[in-house]
């Protein structure tokens, strides 16, 4: 699988459940307050500068489309939506 242009192929980092100080316990996908969450770097695009292969980032959650492939769901992105790179 290789990423093309200024995309990249991601796959992300499992956070778990969160307590909040109330006692709830939230999952991964309920917790509205984070804009940003963080993943694992499998391929780049040609046209991609400042992110390498198995870099950790940040990117904006309400970005890029998920894909499935041999039943492992990856997320593509574009490089604007990168915030961090660790």
């Amino acid at each position: 699988m290789k990423a093309i242009g200024r995309n990249l192929v991601i796959q992300k980092t499992k956070a778990g459940t969160t307590t909040t100080k109330g006692g709830l316990m939230l999952a991964e996908n309920q917790r509205e307050d984070i804009r940003y969450i963080e993943a694992k770097v499998l391929s780049i695009g040609s046209e991609v500068v400042g992110v390498k292969e198995n870099d950790t980032i940040y990117y904006d959650v309400t970005q890029g489309f998920k894909i499935e492939i041999e039943k492992t769901i990856y997320h593509v992105i574009k490089l604007q939506d990168v915030v961090v790179v660790l």
